[in-house]
This record gives structure tokens, sequence and C-alpha cells, in this order.
């Protein structure tokens, strides 16, 4: 697609989104602000004058906030005027909340109010006296307490009018106070202290935060640099609300300490009065103008100014307090107040980052990015690696110091938490985001401060990098520097050790001793270690979603990963053995190992079997094993030769025949038993199982361009997909490689589609590519480093991603030119088109350098049908992810939620004996069913046991070892038997990673709405009777059949 193109379809997608959020000042819509604006202005008339106000009303908060002297008379507001979005026609939906500036009588006001917290104290008041009124009026359905910009001791009062509005619902009007012409401005300087306490002494610290908070009531209303700027701009209007779109979309930045809609408002301002953009200009222009000034403008560093840098009357000294008391400078036309106070270092650092990437997308993603950046919500879960959740409910050290100072008691504890997380982390992290959202919720200023303590403290980290993050030993300082070696032990505590290095160099350093697979535990153990130590937490108070799923991956007690190198040795020992073998026509030229277990991506990569060694000199246990042992595809290359047959049969026999040879050859020459069937050579070597496949040479004509003229045709189907195999495996491989949490990601990700019975439609190569895709294609986000996090993105991209008109195409190795894209492209609107001709086609078209038709791993499925159901499904998941990680505990058993699969979705379930599967340990939760009608119950056959006991194990080694079943799985003959029987009248849904239940559904009924049980059957389908027959084909293996939902009727 041409650059043109893509404006095109970016500025049509922009229109579209523009019509939806951007709000009509309808006459309707006008006339109902006005009213209600009216019927506000009627309550405070009722009012009476010189009411005597005290902090009676608000005792605790008076009380919390430290204030005195607040009692006032009352009088009338000097003004009541409609500002913010609103007065610029910048209002953005869905959020409607018309701001109504109420602006406080000087009269109720002494001079000195700007001291000791008493303005915010008569504030507070006011509005009580206020909220007393209107909700004795019938025109508001409720009044309800706020905060301006999470603001505990700056309340704002918000309206819900009984009036509704259809084309706005949810509307609200805040009324927020103004405090214009109140104090002499002078008092506020950034370097004077107002906060005066018995106990300070002579030296006073300046109190920049506080002043600002009095100073922004003051010039609340002093507007008219934005007004002029958006009054006559439509397109700088336009910008301003896409600019609201793509903030709110981003959890981090759109909050207290980082952006909000009037510092958007200012910013778009600056840039017109600074001549950065122009009226010639449309929205997107300006906003990408927007995205460049805010992630790589120099301005930042000295700081913004209205009017601009030359022309203001702020003088050099004035600049340098400024930037002496605030990370991030943006000040106000008359020099005094700055507008991004409450801006921390690391909210605008986040800021400038999310930009950048926002840039990125611009440049690099499809149709412009609209997608990623206008449409994906980025929010703390899917954003960060690692979420932290504090519990700080009834802590008292965090007002210890009283809950006003200069900043708030909230801020100070999170730049403590800051502090220490960033020390102790150091390089490991790229961001850490302290946020403590604690006036957000319900509240009232009748409970005071004290109160808002009942949310947790929330920290997201991005890690730098793997290798940073996952290291197991932190040096610290030599042991001569005294002073920073103290400092080390301090801060470090028991953890911290002297150690001798390998480079001679002794050094303070602390050591998270950790094995491998559970390295993304090293930092879980720090933040506890720290967390612990500087605040006096306990492990409790202290939730990590790092671990939560681990559960679903262990077999028995351990994680099977830990076999991987075991595994890769035994590889290494076959593939040597096999380019030895000397008695074959044709030696081997290279040897591929296929299986996911060899790229780190099997939920559960064999663990090495006893009997499965070239020699067993004696067998003595106490303990069971297993009796299963399941075989790893492993692909073999012979030499070139042209003697090979035409014949596809032939050519198969011929394969057979080398395999038997090898088979024989390695038995002979190193004791290694070799298993040979009709279709399959396993060979045993060092604990595993190995499955011999032969790719013949002919195959290889697949990677060479000749095949487009013919050559290709003349493949076997078996070495089409064993060819297809080999590149799928050494690609993902090499993504591993790149990116060592891929494989975990993966692992979750098989193990959540098996679990909820999809294993038939979502095979373990496209699960592999979904997971790839995330990695390769990590925009707006950056690449996932964690477990959780990886995994949350593919259950959104699985249920976000636009199956019926995108194509998925996977890159990993970036091979895909424009040519190749484009046959990508064609190929996906054939399937659609042959889709309207019979209604068959791969609902999910996944496009690889080698598979560019979808049809290696989703070709035949997911159906359309099959597909919905996935959505339905990844969306529920996601979403429960999502709460658990900002709530934990939800009902009874929390994140196993994310594993159990409601089966009465079914039309029957099938339960199967559990000490009949071939590997019970991998069952995750026993299925019951308690609802339906129990249709058939049978008993456990005696011919197959899951573990050899020690009994079992007696006798000879050869006549021990032929008790070892390989690639044996009841539940996989079960499935085949009922899909040959029963192919027309049920579909099957299964877990073969170890469930113990099968869903039916009857076939081309599975995505009806509830059938009631009444429903007359007329296709002569008799469902007790097949139900019947469904368990005399699983006879032994069934323990029970549920009939849940008739067939539809024919009719």
């Amino acid at each position: 697609m041409d650059d043109a193109t893509l404006m095109d379809s970016m500025d049509l997608k922009v229109r579209e989104l523009l019509k939806e959020v951007q709000l009509d000042y309808t006459p309707s819509f006008t006339k109902f602000v006005d009213d209600t604006v009216s019927a506000i202005k009627a309550s405070i008339d009722k009012i009476p004058e010189d009411v005597q106000v005290t902090a009676d009303i608000a005792p605790n908060f008076v009380r919390d906030i430290g204030a005195d002297k607040v009692e006032f008379k009352f009088k009338k507001p000097t003004s009541i005027k409609i500002g913010g979005s609103y007065a610029t026609q910048t209002l953005a939906k869905p959020e409607v909340n018309v701001d109504l500036i109420v602006r406080l009588p000087k009269e109720s006001f002494h001079e000195k109010d700007y001291l000791n917290y008493r303005y915010h104290g008569k504030r507070c008041l006011y509005l009580c006296l206020l909220k007393k009124y209107l909700d004795t009026s019938a025109s508001f359905d409720k009044v309800e307490w706020s905060t301006l910009q999470n603001e505990a001791r700056k309340p704002i009062l918000i309206l819900h009018p009984a009036a509704k509005l259809a084309e706005v619902p949810g509307a609200c009007i805040r009324i927020i106070p103004s405090a214009k012409s109140l104090f002499n401005i002078s008092r506020l300087n950034l370097s004077r202290n107002n906060i005066h306490t018995p106990n300070q002494g002579t030296t006073l610290d300046a109190t920049p935060m506080y002043n600002s908070s009095i100073l922004e009531d003051m010039f609340l209303e002093d507007t008219e640099f934005i007004d002029e700027s958006f009054s006559r701009w439509k397109e700088l209007r336009q910008a301003s609300t896409l600019v609201k779109v793509w903030a709110r979309q981003r959890s981090s930045i759109y909050v207290y300490d980082c952006l909000s809609g009037f510092l958007i408002s200012a910013i778009l301002a600056y840039l017109r009065i600074s001549q950065q953009i122009n009226m010639s200009m449309k929205a997107i222009q300006i906003f990408r103008v927007s995205m460049n000034f805010i992630a790589n403008s120099e301005l930042w560093s000295r700081g913004l100014y209205f009017p601009p840098e030359g022309q203001s009357n702020i003088t050099k000294e004035e600049r340098i307090q400024f930037k002496k008391s605030f990370p991030v400078v943006m000040c106000n036309p008359s020099g005094r107040m700055n507008l991004a106070f409450r801006m921390s270092r690391i909210g605008f650092a986040e800021l400038q980052d999310e930009a950048a990437l926002t840039l990125k997308c611009l440049e690099k993603c499809g149709d412009g990015g609209f997608e990623e950046i206008f449409m994906t919500k980025i929010d703390y879960a899917a954003k960060y690696d690692y979420c932290i959740r504090i519990n700080l409910k009834g802590k008292k050290e965090v007002n210890a110091m009283g809950f006003c100072s200069d900043k708030e008691c909230w801020r100070l504890y999170e730049e403590k938490v800051q502090g220490i997380l960033t020390k102790g982390l150091n390089d490991r992290a790229k961001f850490i985001r302290v946020t403590w959202r604690n006036a957000q919720s319900q509240w009232s200023v009748d409970d005071g401060l004290s109160a808002l303590d009942k949310e947790p403290l929330f920290i997201g980290i991005s890690l730098s990098n793997l290798e940073k993050a996952f290291r197991m030993v932190d040096i610290g300082p030599n042991a001569e520097n005294k002073e920073e070696a103290l400092e080390f032990r301090k801060f470090w505590g028991e953890k911290a050790e002297l150690r001798r290095f390998k480079d001679g160099r002794i050094a303070e350093s602390t050591v998270w001793e950790s094995e491998k697979w559970t390295r993304h535990l090293i930092l879980k153990r720090i933040l506890e270690h720290i967390l612990g130590r500087h605040l006096s937490l306990s492990k409790d108070n202290i939730v990590v979603a790092v671990d939560q799923l681990d559960f679903s991956l262990l077999h028995g007690a351990g994680d099977p990963i830990s076999y991987s190198e075991s595994l890769l040795m035994a590889f290494d020992v076959l593939s040597k053995r096999l380019r030895l073998v000397p008695d074959i026509p044709l030696k081997v030229s290279s040897v591929q190992p296929l299986n996911s277990a060899f790229r780190s991506t099997s939920v559960f990569p064999p663990e090495p079997h006893l009997l499965a060694n070239e020699k067993i000199e004696s067998v003595k246990l106490n303990k069971a094993i297993p009796s299963c042992i399941q075989p790893l595809e492993v692909m073999i290359q012979l030499e070139g030769s042209g003697n090979w047959p035409m014949d596809e049969v032939a050519v198969e026999k011929t394969k057979s025949a080398f395999l038997l040879q090898i088979g024989e050859s390695l038995q002979k020459l190193w004791g290694m038993t070799c298993i040979a069937t009709e279709d399959n050579v396993d060979v045993l070597v060092s604990g595993y199982a190995f499955r011999l496949k032969i790719l013949h040479e002919r195959g290889l004509s697949l990677l060479s361009k000749e095949s487009e003229n013919g050559q290709a045709k003349r493949v076997s189907l078996i070495d089409k997909k064993l060819f297809i195999s080999g590149q799928h495996s050494s690609m993902i491989n090499g993504l591993q490689n790149r990116y060592p949490i891929y494989g975990s990601v993966a692992r979750l990700a098989k193990r959540w589609a098996a679990s909820h019975l999809f294993s038939a439609c979502l095979v373990e190569e496209a699960v592999e590519l979904l997971v790839a895709y995330i990695f390769l294609n990590p925009l707006p986000f950056n690449t996932p480093c964690s477990r959780i996090t990886g995994f949350l993105r593919f259950l959104r991209l699985l249920s976000e991603y636009d199956w019926t008109f995108s194509s998925l195409v996977v890159d990993i190795n970036n091979d895909l030119g424009q040519s190749d894209k484009k046959e990508i492209t064609d190929n996906f609107m054939l399937s659609r088109k042959v889709q309207g001709e019979n209604g068959l086609r791969p609902a999910m078209f996944i496009a690889t350098v080698y598979d560019k038709a979808s049809e290696a791993w989703s070709g035949s499925s997911p159906s359309v049908l099959e597909l919905k159901r996935l959505v339905a499904y990844s969306r529920s998941s996601a979403n429960m992810l999502t709460k658990l990680i900002f709530e934990d505990q939800i009902g009874p058993y929390g994140w196993e939620c994310l594993f159990r699969t409601p089966l009465n979705n079914y039309d029957a379930i099938v339960l199967l004996h559990r000490d009949k599967l071939p590997y019970p340990q991998r069952l995750l939760f026993p299925s019951e069913v308690d609802h339906g009608k129990h249709v058939v119950r049978g008993h456990a056959s005696k011919c197959f046991q899951p573990v050899l006991l020690p009994s079992d194990l007696k006798g000879r080694p050869e006549e021990v070892k032929s008790k070892l079943l390989v690639d044996f799985d009841p539940l996989r003959c079960f499935i085949r038997d009922l899909e040959k029987e029963f192919s027309t009248t049920i579909k099957l849904w299964y877990d073969f990673l170890g469930g113990d239940a099968v869903g039916l559904t009857w076939a081309g009924s599975y995505s009806s709405k509830k059938r009631k049980q009444e429903e007359i059957v007329e296709d002569g389908l008799d469902p007790s009777k097949l139900l019947k027959s469904v368990g005399d084909a699983g006879k032994g293996f069934v323990r029970s059949i549920y009939f849940l939902k008739p067939p539809r009727n024919s009719n």
C-alpha cells in the first residue's frame, strides 16, 4: 500500500472516529446544559446571605488537613460560569463532564487565608454548604464528592442531573471553585513557606506544591490563551479530541501526576503560539506534530513559557526557581504559576515514551497505526511486565507526619516507594511507576482523609531486558570504599555479603540463587525483601503478579522444562550416532528435531524415563514410574541420489526400509532399543523416545523457485508436512533464542487453549505463531518481558483481532518482501471469496514465509463457529486476568478460573476415568457435572494402568522394557474412534494435555442459543441412544455421560 493510499485510509478512519467521539453542540444539548446550570444557580440563590459557616459541617476534613481559623460568613459566589472543554468545544465522549467554575467571594476570606490550609478548609466548607442545598433540589439525581486531579485537599462536587439526554448518557456537571483575586500573588511565590508549624524552627522550607495548589484556583479562569487558540480553528479542536482519545487509552499517563485534558489544551495552545502548527494542517497532522513535540522537543528541559521564549517577561532567576521546584515546567502567561506542577519526573518520562511509541506506530503499523494509536487499550496489566499491589490500609506510618504538608502524604509515600525500588532494582528496570489512586473511589469529606487508604498502592515495572532483570548477582561497592559499603549493607541488610569475584575483586554483593526455570521469580524475591525491610510490610501485603499461573505448567511438584538440558544432550547423542551409521546406502546428512519440546514451547516436555535408557542392569525402585512415554519427532535428511522411485507409495516404502536399517545399526552398534511399527520407527536414547522421519530430497525443491514450474506438485503430502514442520521448528527456535520469555508464554497459551477443550481446533503450531506475533509486533507496547503480560496480550490478540477482514502475517526473520505480502493478500482475498461461494474457508488466516496461503496450521480449523467460541472465551479470560492483576481473588477459585472451563456450554459431557489417563498428574481440575440427564455409567478397565509399580519391574531387562508403552494415549484412540463413527452427528471438544472431560455438541448446532429440554427432535436422531453408543465406544475408559441439551428442531 503506497503512502497516499495509507494516508487516505488513516484520514477516513480518523473522520469516522471524530464523528463517534466529538460532541455535537445541538440545541437540545446546549439547552440541557443551560437548564442544569440554571437549576444550580437557583439552588445556590436559596442559601441565605451571612450564614455563619464553621468547621462543624466537615470536622474530619478540617482536622485532617490541619487547618485553623476556617469560620466565615457565607456570601453568594461572585460569578458562576461554564469553563473547561465545554467552553472550547473539545468535549470528547464517553466522558461528558461540564465544568462549572464558581468564583469564591472575597468577603468570605481573610487576606492571610493562604496560610496553614485555611483556604483549603474554607473552600471545602463552602462546597459543603452548596451541596446541602443542591441535595434538596429535584433537578439532581445525585450530588457526590470527588477531587481535582486526585488531590484530596481540593474536593469538588459532581452533579448528576435528573433530566436525561439520550445523545449524552451519563453527562454530569463538575462544580470547581475559583479563587480569582483572593490573595496577593507575591505571597504565594514558590520560594515562600506558607505552612507554619510550632516545631519548625528558624529554617523554613519552601512550599511550592502547596502554593501552586492555591495559585491553580486563582488562575483557573485565566484561559484566554487557550480560548483564543481553539475558538476559530476547527482542526485544532479535532486534534485536541484525538489527543484525548489517545491519552485515555493509556492508563499510565492520563493520571493526576501526568496528563489531563487541560494540559493537552495548553500544549496545543503552546504549539499554536510558537507557530509549530498552522491553519493549513489537518487534525491528524497536528496530532503527529504534538506527539513529536512531546517525545523529542528540547524545550522541555528549559521549560515552556507563554508567550514563547524571547517574548516573555519572566526573569532568569524565576526560571531557575521553577526548574528547581518542579521536574516539568509549563508556565502560564502571567509567569507566576506552573500549569504542570503536579507532573512527576517519572510520569513525564512515561509520557515521552508513549509519544515515541506512537510515532513508531504512525511510521511502521498498517493503516498508519490507527488501531494501535486510538483503539488499543494500554492499561497497567498489559503494559507493565510486573504489576505489584501493596495493601496499606490502616498503616499509620503513611500519615505519621500528618496528611498534608507541602505535598499530601500519599504523594510522599509514592516517592518513598519509588526511591526504594529505583535503588533496589537498579538497571533491571526501565520504568517503575508508583501510583496511589486513593481519591477516585467513593468518598465523602465527612469521612476525612483517613478513609483514603482503602485502595492498594499500585506499582508497574517495565524491565530493561531479561539478561539484566534475571541476573543472580548484584555487585556493589568494593570493600575499600567503607562509606559506600556501609550504605550498601544498610540498604540490603542480611542479603548483603562480601564476595571475591573471578577477576580478584572483593566487593559487597547480593546473591539470588535460582534455577534457570525459576529466574522470573528473582524480581519478586528482591521486591519482597526491600519493601519488607524498608516499609515494614509482610509478604501478605505485597502481591506481585508473576507466578500465579505457574501451577498450570507443573507436572507433579516441579516444572518439566527443567529437563530440557538432559533432552538436548540425549538428542545430541542420537544426532552424532545417526551420522556415524555405516551400513546404509545413503549417509545421514542432517538431523533436525521437530517436537515443540526442543524449542521450549511444549507444555509438558518429557522427563527422562528409567526404561528408555540403552542398558538396564537392574531395576530397583520403591516408587511407581509412568508406563507411557511420548515420542519426539526427529527429521532426517539423507545424501542426494537420483535412484529414488517416482511413485509416492514406493518412496514411503523406501523410507521405511532406510529407517529399519538405521534402527538395526543403532541397536547393533550402541545397544539402543528400536521399536518398529508399520508407520514409525522409535529409538530409545538416554531416557527419551525419538521417532525418526525421513524428508525425501524431492521435498527440498520446496525451497527453490523451481517449485513454481510444477516440481512442487510431485512432492508428497507427507514430505510437504515434514518440510513445513522443519521450517516452523527452526524459526520458532530462533525466536525463542531472541526472546527467552517467549517459550513460557507459548506454554501458558497452549495450556489455556487445551483446558477450554480447544485441542481439536487450535493446533499447537498455530498457538506458537499467535504468541510469536505479539513479540514480533508489540506496538503500541514494548516487547513483553514476563509470562503473565505476554499471556494477557495473547488473549487480547485472539479476542480483538479482526479475523474476518485481516490476515495475520507472522514474519519471524523479516523474510517477506513486497511481492510476498501481495501474494499473501491475494491468497487471503481468495479465501474470503471461496467462503462466499461454499461457506468453507480458514476463519483464522495465519500466513508465514513458508505458508503464504494459511494451509499448514489453520487451513481447516478453527471454523467460523469454532473461532466465535474461541474469541468469546479469550475475551472472558482476558477480562478475568486483568481483574485478577488489579484485585487478586475473585470468587472461590481466583487465578484457577482462567483454566476452569464451564461444562454447561456443551450439549453432552463425557467424563473419563482419571486413573486411566496416560499422565494423570497433568490433570488440572477433576471435572464433575451436577446437571443434565445421566445416561451412561461405566466401570474402569483393568487392561491399562498409567503407572508401573515396583512389582511390575521384576524380571529380565528386556521383559521390563517391553512394558513401556510408546505413544499410547487412550484419549487419542477414543477420539479417533468417535470421529470415524459419529463425524456427521456430533462435534468433539477435548483437552489433549490431560483433561478428563470431552464436550459434545450436535453437529452444526454448537453456536446456537440456549435450547430448552422440551424441544422436539424430528430428524430421527435419538440423543440418549447415540450417547450410549459413545459410551460403548469408550468402554472401560468412559466414567459417565451426561445429556444436557437436545439437538435443535430441524424445522
